[in-house]
Formats: C-alpha cells, structure tokens, sequence
C-alpha cells in the first residue's frame, strides 16, 4: 500500500489530468464519431469528408472542455496562440485518423459499417494518445511550482550553487572569529577561576 500511495502521490497530477481528458476525449469522441456516421451515411458525404468536418466540430469541444477544465491550473499563452497551436496539433491528430480510414475504405476495400468505425474507432485512438501527450508539451504548460513540486515528490535535490557555499563558509569563519574574541576582555585574556586561584592567592600574600 506504501508503495501505491507512493506511486499515486508522485503521479497525482497526470492521474487527474488523464481523468478529465477522458471525460473530454469521450464528449468529443461520441461528437466526431456520431457526426461522422450520420453525414457519411445519412448525408451521403465521402468517407473523408465525412470525418474532417465532424472531427472539427469535435475538436472545438475538446478544446473548450481541456483549456477551461482538464488543464485550467497550467501556464498558457494567448488565447490566439493556444488556439492556433492547438488545432495545429488536432490536424495531425486527424492525420492518423485519415490514415487509417483511407487503408480500410481504399487499400482493403472494406466499405461496410463495421470495417469503417473500427478503423475510424482505431485512429481516434491513436490521435487520443497523441493529442494527449502534445497538449501537455506545447499547449499548456505545467506551472514552475507543480514542476518544483514534482522534482522533490521524485526525490531530486538540487545540490546547493558555489555562491551559497562560498556564503556558507563565510559565516562559519565569522562565527568562529566572533567566538574567539568574547574570550578576550579588552584585549586582556581571560582567567578561568578554577586554573587561577592558587596563583592569584600567592601573588597577592
């Protein structure tokens, strides 16, 4: 149990983060995929097409759902910036999807309902995986304290820089310094009783 607390504590952030992803993956996934079947087969669009236009649309929900929920606590830029880079990274997403609907609909030609949403199906998943780990990267950033935090929950310690050593020693040397002079009384050395009893008393009979 030490060891999974452990675990969970050094991985909380991407735990939760990975949660809320989903939940936001699975709106925009039921958005892309719905979308997709019904101008593909309902509206009569190609296969491609089809898939473009519903993955945009889904696309904006991701982008609501991860910006002002899944990663609100992170650094980002403009809102222009964000999305821009975003949907850029999203285009590559749908890249892989395209992919692997063109193999089944082209290369295979598998034209049926099956064979198109396991291949639609399988490339969300692997632009999920991709989105996921682009957005953290380049999209929004985790802030300097969680990083901080993360680099002590793993157990690194930055070793200390030359100028707080080179302080260290100063203050060590001072102390000593000043320790040695409260042993001295206006430049006279101090007698401990103990040692200069019996001297005192013969000097002065």
């Amino acid at each position: 149990m030490t060891v999974v607390r452990g675990l969970y504590e050094r991985f909380r952030q991407l735990v939760h983060e990975a949660a809320k992803f989903g939940v936001v993956g699975a709106a925009a996934f039921l958005t892309a995929t719905i979308g997709t079947n019904l101008l593909h087969f309902r509206a009569g669009m190609g296969p491609l097409t089809s898939n473009v236009i519903a993955t945009i649309a889904g696309t904006c929900v991701a982008f609501l759902g991860n910006r002002y929920w899944t990663f609100r606590h992170r650094e980002g830029s403009t809102l222009v910036r964000e999305y821009v880079v975003f949907f850029g990274l999203n285009g590559i997403g749908l890249g892989i999807q395209l992919a692997c609907i063109a193999v089944t609909y082209y290369l295979l030609n598998m034209h049926g309902k099956l064979a198109y949403n396991v291949a639609l199906i399988f490339g969300i998943g692997l632009g999920t995986l991709f989105r996921f780990w682009s957005y953290r990267r380049w999209v929004w950033l985790a802030p300097p304290a969680a990083e901080a935090g993360a680099t002590a929950g793993g157990g690194r310690q930055e070793l200390p820089s030359l100028a707080d050593r080179a302080a260290g020693a100063e203050a060590l040397i001072t102390g000593r310094v000043e320790a040695g002079q409260s042993a001295f009384h206006g430049g006279v050395p101090r007698v401990d009783a103990g040692s200069g009893d019996s001297g005192d008393s013969e000097v002065a009979g």
